[in-house]
């Protein structure tokens, strides 16, 4: 499988808390504590080695691992529910490992992200590509669930006609019938996923699934954690460095976060990256035949907004019967922002836009919710997004606060503010506290961990992984100059042998090393 078909199969579940058409929450996660604090209770103060006496039977659970999917071995593991009382209930997280080809050195956790994307997935569908023949050949690649992402105690929300349904619908979030309206649709889908899902659904919070990464190493047999995290879980890799950063191994935390940003800072910072990234591929197609859009860069972003204006006021319908409403519009046109390999099929899909069919902005849209053509949707990432970020992040749900912010968002991003506002409103009836405390991490103590930022990335801002590499003591920061999100598996040579020399070579690149 190319590699560009594995990224846009992890990738897409970023902007998928659009369903219901109130405004995304932002893509970065906080700790439920500040990471670098440390996490035992005073129940676990008796420790056998370095591990609490209380989770000893979770750290040493014998693991079968059968084999699975074609020359993939998948394997359970039990964790605590919750591990300040990790007797009183228990979870299973699923794993798949890919067995090394050569003088193995070790097992590498991986994270696609999201919050609510699959590793098995990535794995399984992408890990005999996606991963360098000299990576694969020192490491067994393991991806696992997270807990409360789909084979992991999956949560879930809407089934596929109510997601439909959710898409369908805009509101126009500027007027008080239209807010009550969203307010109505958010404790809606809050209700319906409680009804829905299991306990994990309190339970999902960062820094309990980087406790659970601990005892993946543990089962996995390493001293120390491998692990390569992408978007968020660049989040969870350092939130894990910050807890046991003794056991850090080799670390690349690659579309880095900022960890000390709040949800307000994260959306604004997404706000200007998504209208950097616009603003790129309008002037590549500018260059080329098939362009729907002319003249300068800002003339035709002025075009792309005239056009996405008509999706506002009039959600446009396609020959099926289905519609296009302006957030599905404008999240397509993000989406396809997250890979160059997109860019052409944005192209198409705007030029039969600009001529009054919406089929191709659609295509995009339910490629972007993973949604096949008969009407499934092969993952419930929205679920998982909107537990973990509400469990995460401390929302704000005042109304004032809520227009003033969007308001800036508007300002910064005339094309995407109006989908990255709102945030508290998606958490303002969830059943669960938020703990989470924007903070920086130090990781203190912690190997070279390597920090990778992508000079043009729109989700994850480069000045994002320039602020994880200042925070991490040990980080030192690798860049791409190019386009999209995240840059292993799709950027050049260059980065792609620094990645993997730095995990099979044990060679640490330079400070300042760019490709």
């Amino acid at each position: 499988m190319p590699a560009g078909k594995l990224r846009r199969r992890t990738l897409r579940r970023m902007l998928l808390a659009t369903a219901a058409g109130i405004a995304a929450l932002a893509l970065g996660s906080c700790s439920v504590l500040a990471p670098d604090t440390p996490v035992m209770t005073s129940a676990e103060a008796d420790t056998v080695g370095d591990v609490p006496a209380n989770l000893m039977d979770f750290y040493t659970q014998a693991v079968t691992w059968s084999s699975c999917n074609g020359g993939f071995q998948c394997a359970e593991v039990n964790v605590p529910l919750t591990y300040e009382k990790p007797q009183q209930a228990t979870i299973k997280l699923s794993a798949i490992r890919l067995p090394a080809t050569g003088k193995r050195l070790g097992a590498m956790l991986v994270n696609p992200g999201g919050p609510g994307a699959s590793g098995v997935n990535m794995v399984k569908d992408g890990g005999k590509s996606y991963f360098s023949k000299k990576l694969r050949g020192a490491y067994d690649v393991v991806g696992f669930d997270p807990r409360g992402v789909q084979r992991s105690e999956g949560v879930q929300c809407l089934d596929a006609a109510q997601m439909d349904a959710a898409r369908q619908v805009d509101f126009d979030m500027s007027t008080d019938a239209g807010m009550a309206a969203a307010e109505a649709e958010a404790k809606s889908q809050t209700k319906l996923c409680e009804k829905n899902s299991g306990p994990v659904l309190g339970h999902m919070d960062t820094v309990s699934s980087a406790r659970d990464m601990d005892v993946l190493r543990a089962v996995l047999g390493d001293k120390q954690l491998n692990y390569m995290g992408f978007s968020y879980g660049t989040k969870l890799g350092a939130t894990y460095a910050g807890l046991f950063p003794q056991r850090v191994g080799k670390f690349s935390l690659d579309g880095a976060l900022d960890p000390s940003l709040d949800i307000d800072q994260v959306s604004l910072g997404q706000a200007v990256g998504f209208e950097n990234a616009l603003r790129a591929w309008v002037k590549n197609c500018l260059g080329t035949s098939e362009c729907p859009v002319s003249g300068t860069v800002d003339d035709a972003v002025a075009q792309i907004r005239a056009l996405q204006s008509i999706y506002v006021q009039t959600p446009q319908r396609t020959s099926e019967g289905r519609v296009v409403t302006g957030t599905e519009f404008t999240g397509a046109i993000a989406f396809t922002l997250y890979s160059t390999d997109l860019w052409a099929p944005l192209a198409g899909a705007l030029k039969q836009a600009f001529a009054g069919d919406a089929s191709g902005m659609l295509t995009l849209a339910d490629f972007s919710a993973d949604r096949d053509s008969d009407g499934k949707y092969n993952t419930d990432t929205p679920a998982a997004f909107t537990a973990v970020n509400c469990l995460d992040y401390p929302m704000n749900s005042d109304l004032t606060h809520m227009r003033e912010e969007a308001a800036k968002l508007d300002q910064a991003s005339p094309t995407f503010g109006k989908i990255l506002g709102y945030s508290g409103l998606s958490c303002k009836f969830w059943p669960f506290p938020a703990t989470g405390k924007p903070a920086p991490i130090s990781a203190a103590g912690a190997g070279p961990i390597l920090v990778v930022g992508t000079t043009g990335d729109p989700a994850t801002p480069y000045e994002w992984a320039q602020a994880m590499a200042k925070q991490l003591d040990s980080a030192v920061l690798v860049t791409w100059n190019g386009e999209g999100h995240t840059a292993y598996g799709r950027a050049n040579e260059c980065l792609t042998q620094t990645v993997d020399d730095y995990f099979v070579d044990g060679k640490v690149p330079a400070a300042g090393t760019t490709c």
